[in-house]
């Protein structure tokens, strides 16, 4: 989330499972296109305060509130694993209990501030970002801004989940201008290590920088999985050697970037970073390799988020207009800011180009009052078409289809009304992702919700498990 030009911004996401541990079930073909009643028309008016509105083809079948410590902190990303889902809060991490999607239940609560906190797992290993400054790297710590930057820690904090119910606290690595999210990038076959991507920028005023300008690069830890402790800093590669995007009245700097996906099986990254959309070579994990670079002044003001498809043909790329702070699903924003674009990608080798083909917004109005935003999305593993669900903040849930580049749609949708009828109060998804069957959101302010999705576009999918799921780290299904 960002309320300023350079001001904190809410991450967003996209992607998929975990490579040696996606177990694919037999597929079932999905069937023809569903009739309109599917779907049904879109509310006339946006829904009253806390009125839940949503197409015929999407339900919700649970929802369980936040808890104390976390109640009045922001729920940030998930990550997956087995019968459990990792959700981050400004103020730590939540572990659920999703075995029965229906029936979810705290398993325990980690209290560790450290804005966004955003989540990732591998075996029995979580990742943490922490990208505000804090006086210590320990759970206790304390938010500091008086000391030098030197004395300052940022970075990643690595938890042992191996018992999902207490995890245990093993190691911090302290990264430049922190981590406001990372990725998590398998190493190459027979590697018994991870790599973690770590995206980050400037989100001080000028007088307390965390970091030194310009800030063109990511860091690279690489984690032993047998021996996490060793983990560390190995490569600070800077992207941008020629500046990136400058910067414009509407379009953020490129001074880092915000989100990183990877695409092991294909060595692709795609990147969002703040005033380029990126296309990156990750044949060496450490030394990531600019492709090429895309730009859209005229519509996309912060480069936020990407997902590939399954093939690894398309990009959908994300705007955070406003910063995940501000009422830009109306008309007087319009279609084209504030939302998805996609990109495919044509060529080969270093040849390889990002094509823009169209955008993509929720088509419903908002009221002034609510925040509203494209966010964090993953694909929805549908055999043959570019389907995901995603996250618009009180824009609510979005499913739809891109199997047309050039003609997207939304095909269902699952929405709260405003927070408050008169005074814009930050809330709503801040991620939806597919995960075994169903749709997990966190809400900024609510908490869980799961939602069903009965349509038959979607059918195959229910078929399709992951053993881990981390949506920045897509594989094909």
């Amino acid at each position: 989330m960002h309320t300023a030009p350079r001001g904190r911004r809410l991450r967003l996401l996209a992607g998929a499972g975990a490579a040696a541990t996606l177990l694919l079930s037999l597929l079932v073909a999905p069937g023809g296109p569903a009739a309109a009643a599917d779907r049904g028309p879109a509310p006339s008016t946006p829904p009253a305060v806390d009125e839940i509105s949503s197409s015929r083809n999407l339900r919700q079948i649970a929802h369980l509130p936040k808890q104390a410590p976390f109640t009045d902190t922001p729920g940030t990303d998930w990550a997956f694993q087995g019968g459990y889902a990792y959700g981050g809060n400004y103020n730590g991490f939540t572990v659920y209990d999703i075995r029965r999607p229906s029936r979810p239940r705290i398993v325990t609560q980690v209290l560790c501030p450290g804005a966004q906190n955003d989540v990732s797992v591998r075996g029995n290993l979580l990742f943490l970002s922490t990208d505000s400054q804090r006086t210590d790297d320990s759970c206790a710590s304390a938010g500091s801004t008086a000391a030098a930057p030197g004395a300052r820690w940022e970075g990643i904090k690595i938890f042992d989940i191996s018992r999902p119910a207490s995890p245990r606290y093993l190691k911090s690595v302290k990264t430049a201008c922190g981590s406001h999210t990372h990725t998590l990038v398998p190493g190459k076959r027979g590697e018994r290590n991870v790599y973690l991507y770590v995206s980050s920028y400037n989100l001080a005023p000028a007088s307390l920088p965390n970091c030194e300008l310009p800030h063109d690069k990511i860091s690279i830890v690489k984690v032993p999985l047998r021996h996490p402790e060793r983990a560390a800093v190995v490569a600070t590669p800077v992207l941008f050697p020629d500046g990136g995007f400058p910067g414009s009245a509407y379009g953020s700097a490129t001074t880092g970037c915000h989100d990183i996906t990877v695409f092991p099986q294909k060595n692709l990254a795609a990147g969002a970073c703040m005033g380029d959309g990126v296309l990156f070579d990750i044949s060496r994990r450490t030394a990531p390799r600019v492709i090429t670079t895309v730009r859209d002044e005229a519509n996309f003001a912060f480069w936020h988020s990407a997902t590939f498809n399954n093939a690894g043909t398309k990009v959908v790329f994300t705007d955070e207009l406003g910063g995940g702070g501000a009422a830009t699903c109306n008309a007087t924003v319009g279609p084209n800011r504030g939302a998805d674009a996609i990109y495919d990608i044509t060529g080969r080798g270093d040849n390889r180009r990002l094509e823009f083909r169209s955008y993509f917004k929720i088509p419903r109005a908002n009221t002034a009052t609510e925040n509203c935003v494209a966010h964090n999305g993953s694909l929805i593993p549908v055999r043959g078409r570019d389907i995901m669900v995603q996250a618009w903040y009180q824009g609510g849930i979005s499913v739809w289809d891109f199997t047309d580049s050039r003609n997207p749609r939304e095909i269902g949708f699952w929405e709260r009304g405003p927070l408050n009828a008169t005074t814009l109060t930050l809330g709503g998804s801040w991620s939806a992702y597919w995960y075994n069957g169903y749709v997990f959101s966190n809400d900024i302010q609510k908490g869980l919700d799961v939602i069903q999705v009965n349509d038959r576009r979607i059918r195959s999918a229910k078929h399709v498990r992951f053993r881990e799921f981390n949506a920045q780290t897509q594989y094909r299904y």
